[in-house]
């Protein structure tokens, strides 16, 4: 009886057991989010529509110099004339500086005393060899003389030569380091030239623009010194390689003016215009999901949102031409793409 009795209470107490897991397991049942399968997401949209892309992009860069070089002696010696100033305009070719050359024409003048002497003796000897009064070796070791004695002449003249310092090419002045008086070596610069008289512009253009340059193309330049003067430029140079943030340097000549002199350093602008031939499908570039190697956008399909692979061709700084995969009227999702998943039921905005 008592056996029986036990076995009852253990019987109870498995069932009320059973049965508060039961009553838990429905609670908690209870409290799991099951999406409702009718609920729409709301998100905002725009209308594939054709636009003219056109856009205008500046780029802003620095003048340099066409040319800039320091001037240098090909000699050694006293700076006995210095004829620059800083700021001064010299002509290509034209007297800078002058070395001491007194003992090269010293020098000059004894070899020339000694090219005299064996031109005389040339002339004694060929008489006397005619005679067979002396041996043909005298007249060929004076005529070897002559020969070595007139090259170091030109070696001389060629040192004399070179105490003339003069301009590599037509520019300013722009710095003068030594003063009359100095004794410099073979290489010491003496002053800085700069050619100003065309000046280089440099500007960095983003990887995305820079299909819209070409060597060869003339374009206009802008500066804020004269801001109603443009200057004609050409470009001469694209970057084959571009910096760490994809800009490549495009370098663009341009023709100093007399009456809006530019100088180096000075501030320049260029502005490309992007054209679009007529007009293009285009969407909002909110629009545009994915990576640049496969974009995709959401497109409204009866009430549901379809994730669809496009091809964009032009941009500006609101909108991307597509050029494959959609059709004009088409509606798109410009917000709220990240709580949708191909084919979620949305409600339009």
């Amino acid at each position: 009886m008592k056996r029986a009795f036990i076995f009852i209470a253990l019987l109870a107490t498995i069932g009320l057991t059973a049965a508060k897991l039961l009553n838990n397991k429905e609670k908690t049942e209870a409290k799991v989010y099951r999406p409702d399968p009718d609920q729409r997401i709301g998100v905002k949209t725009a209308t594939v529509e054709k636009r003219n892309l056109s856009q205008e992009s500046g780029f802003l860069g620095s003048f340099s110099p066409n040319r800039q070089a320091q001037i240098s002696p090909l000699a050694g010696g006293q700076l006995v004339r210095l004829l620059i100033q800083e700021g001064q305009y010299v002509q290509a070719g034209q007297l800078v500086a002058k070395l001491d050359d007194e003992q090269l024409h010293y020098q000059v003048e004894a070899l020339q005393v000694t090219l005299e002497g064996y031109q005389n003796d040339l002339r004694r000897y060929e008489v006397l060899v005619k005679g067979d009064a002396v041996a043909a070796v005298n007249l060929e070791r004076t005529a070897l003389n002559i020969r070595a004695t007139q090259a170091q002449i030109k070696q001389l003249n060629k040192q004399i030569q070179n105490t003339n310092v003069t301009a590599p090419f037509s520019g300013i002045i722009t710095e003068k380091l030594v003063e009359k008086g100095s004794v410099v070596s073979i290489g010491t610069p003496i002053a800085e030239i700069t050619d100003i008289a065309v000046l280089k512009l440099v500007v960095d253009v983003p990887e995305k623009s820079i299909n819209h340059f070409h060597p060869g193309q003339s374009i206009a330049v802008k500066t804020d010194v004269y801001p109603d003067h443009n200057f004609a430029g050409k470009v001469s140079l694209i970057s084959s390689k571009g910096d760490a943030a994809h800009n490549y340097p495009v370098e663009i000549m341009v023709q100093n003016s007399k009456n809006n002199p530019l100088r180096a350093g000075m501030y320049g602008s260029v502005t490309n215009s992007n054209q679009v031939k007529g007009e293009g499908l285009s969407v909002p570039r909110q629009a545009i999901i994915g990576s640049a190697k496969n974009p995709q956008l959401f497109v409204i399909e009866n009430g549901k949102a379809i994730l669809k692979d496009v091809s964009v061709g032009t941009t500006n700084n609101e909108y991307y031409e597509i050029t494959k995969g959609l059709k004009e009227g088409d509606k798109v999702v410009t917000s709220g793409q990240i709580n949708l998943q191909n084919g979620t039921a949305v409600l339009a905005q």
